[in-house]
């Protein structure tokens, strides 16, 4: 990571040393929103601090009770100009919290209206370190360290820079099945994404970012723990589902899944963490460090059906050309 990225980081956390902060909440829209979730996830299995994820304009129009100045209130905007994100921002502040933003665009709106901005690369020639995942996991890293103070925080963090040689040899193993899934498919009319625990936020913006604003596909996210609640019902081989199995705690949930759809259509993908590159990666940071791979793969099977479908990520219908 970095050095410019690890003092705007250091930067924000230091500011809380004289802070009673017991309320940290998370606040984007779309793709952002969907990196801040494992920010919850962790806070709320590490500490005992009142931890949620909002989308910006629910957490406008309808402020949490401890918003104030004992919150931490963490933004993300790629370009720094989602006007939700923004004006959650400037709520936050005036109500004193400590406002802590993300944004790939330095002196963008959001980077200006924040107190602590944080700046992350982004592009294909980008360290993976630098990316808004990694700079985002390395906040968390840092806040968990100033309110738990145990050392292996700062293990994770340091492991962070392990991502650019593991993404490199991950999407080397995983080109081979995104270049299969996009072929076989191109032509569905819908795709189910199924997760659950810290991968959860991954295939939520799988469902309405990738699937549904990039390539026009009919979506829907479903928690792995909820598809035995309503959703296994529409289960056959026309109906594709695209799944994260995980290494966590959670895993039972995802096996479960697995168990009972392989028996009634062979349209489900499944990428199993345990099967991923994580060569050495300390055994407390690979949940975190496996969780931003795991979006690293699914981008790859992403941009092979956007490529065999011949339908640009870069398009839109109405974002960017209509007022909404």
């Amino acid at each position: 990571m970095r050095k410019e990225h690890i003092e705007e980081i250091d930067n924000a956390v230091a500011a809380l040393e004289n802070k009673n902060i017991k309320s940290i909440y998370f606040a984007a829209c779309g793709g952002s929103q969907a990196v801040l979730m494992p920010g919850q996830y962790i806070f709320d299995r590490e500490t005992e601090l009142v931890s949620q994820v909002y989308t910006a304009n629910e957490f406008i129009n309808d402020i949490p009770n401890l918003l104030g100045e004992n919150a931490v209130v963490i933004t993300m905007s790629h370009s720094g100009t989602t006007p939700e994100t923004v004006n959650a921002t400037k709520v936050a502040r005036a109500a004193g919290a400590t406002t802590i933003s993300f944004s790939h665009e330095k002196d963008s709106l959001l980077w200006n209206e924040s107190e602590y901005p944080i700046h992350y690369d982004w592009g294909k020639d980008a360290d993976a370190s630098d990316l808004n995942k990694p700079v985002f996991y390395g906040l968390i890293f840092k806040l968990l360290k100033h309110f738990t103070n145990k050392g292996k925080w700062d293990t994770c963090f340091n492991e962070l820079n392990k991502l650019q040689e593991l993404t490199i040899q991950n999407k080397k193993k995983y080109q081979p099945l995104a270049d299969q899934w996009g072929k076989e498919n191109k032509r569905d009319k819908i795709i189910y994404t199924l997760a659950s625990g810290i991968n959860y936020g991954e295939m939520y913006s799988t469902a309405n970012c990738w699937f549904m604003e990039m390539q026009w596909i009919n979506s829907a996210m479903i928690h792995s723990g909820e598809y035995f609640h309503g959703p296994f019902e529409i289960t056959d081989d026309n109906v594709p589902f695209l799944m994260i199995k995980s290494i966590g705690n959670t895993r039972k949930l995802d096996q479960r899944v697995e168990d009972f759809a392989v028996k009634y259509t062979k349209n489900i993908t499944i990428l199993d963490q345990k099967d991923l590159n994580l060569d050495g990666v300390k055994e407390e940071s690979k949940q975190y460090i496996i969780a931003i791979l795991s979006g690293v793969v699914v981008r790859q099977l992403v941009e092979s059906i956007a490529f065999q479908r011949g339908h640009s990520l870069d398009v839109r219908r109405y974002m960017w050309h209509e007022k909404y």
